[in-house]
């Protein structure tokens, strides 16, 4: 006679989403994309409760048509995405923050808390173009500090949200070394992190150690995996990250690295509510492509136990 199998632990904690990016959305408006009513009533159907605005102007930007949309799919938005280049010093500030105003106006609207912020990348993200030296001195680094926090700051008074930065490949925030700088120079007051676990991974860094190293830092995270075979070669050959994400290196869980299990234990031992949007880069993919794939990880992430 064989034991009984033990139950899986409640993660009643993390509360489950997903966003546009699983449905190969990465830009506002592009012909190669599903269009936005299609991703809420697949992401609806798909089984999720919780979502990401997206790119901004992917989703309408009319709050009363927005909250009519999601509400008529019993859809909820957990945060909306900002993209900034502050390590280019206060000179950027004034154009930095009239995108931002508009994001988090809509994010207000929505009744969620999170600023999802990408820093910029240094390479072209259609083009893979060298914009920019990929590694920040000494005087960059002090201007992305002290603009993330001025960012976390007047977020926080004006509309009443908390930032939460998002390391990603092909960006100056992105591995281990980098992440630590940058959570060591920032005021966790005004400041924490979106821990991305497939660009954390694809980056090299351990996402479970992250959150047993800095976990008070940890605001929010993306449940991502990547194909550690297809990343080895794009790591061997300098491949950058837009046409990595082609070949698939973001693959559909539990296929690839890092288990989702061990990372969602360890986030539910913070003992706080930690939103985990679940994304796979996919630009661009077939319009048929997402929705199955959503209802496969919402069911494996049901099996996990969230």
């Amino acid at each position: 006679m064989t034991a009984a199998a033990s139950p899986v632990p409640a993660l009643d904690r993390i509360r489950v989403g997903s966003a546009p990016d699983s449905w190969g959305v990465w830009f506002p408006d592009d012909s190669q994309q599903v269009p936005w009513q299609r991703f809420l009533d697949e992401v609806a159907e798909a089984g999720y409760e919780w979502i990401e605005l997206g790119p901004y102007g992917y989703l309408p930007t009319d709050p009363a048509r927005l909250t009519e949309e999601i509400t008529r799919r019993n859809l909820t938005v957990s945060a909306g995405t900002i993209f900034t280049s502050l390590h280019r010093g206060p000179e950027i500030w004034d154009a930095t923050w009239e995108h931002v105003s508009q994001v988090a106006e809509l994010t207000r609207a929505m009744n969620a808390k999170h600023l999802v912020v990408i820093p910029s990348f240094w390479r072209d993200d259609k083009t893979a173009e060298i914009i920019e030296p990929p590694e920040l001195t000494a005087e960059q680094w002090r201007h992305l500090s002290t603009g993330m926090e001025r960012l976390g700051r007047e977020v926080r008074e004006r509309y009443g949200l908390d930032i939460v930065v998002h390391p990603h490949a092909d960006t100056h925030i992105d591995g281990e070394e980098n992440v630590a700088r940058f959570l060591d120079a920032t005021d966790s007051d005004l400041v924490n992190l979106c821990l991305d676990t497939g660009h954390y991974a694809y980056c090299g860094g351990d996402s479970v150690k992250l959150i047993e190293t800095y976990g008070e830092r940890i605001g929010y995270l993306h449940l991502k995996q990547v194909d550690p075979e297809i990343l080895a070669d794009v790591v061997k050959n300098g491949v950058p990250f837009g046409p990595a994400v082609k070949r698939g290196v973001m693959c559909e869980p539990p296929k690839g690295v890092p288990e989702l299990e061990p990372v969602l234990a360890a986030a539910q031992k913070l003992d706080v509510d930690l939103f985990a949007i679940v994304e796979q880069d996919m630009y661009p993919c077939p319009p048929e492509q997402p929705f199955p794939i959503a209802e496969r990880t919402r069911r494996f992430l049901r099996s996990c136990g969230a």
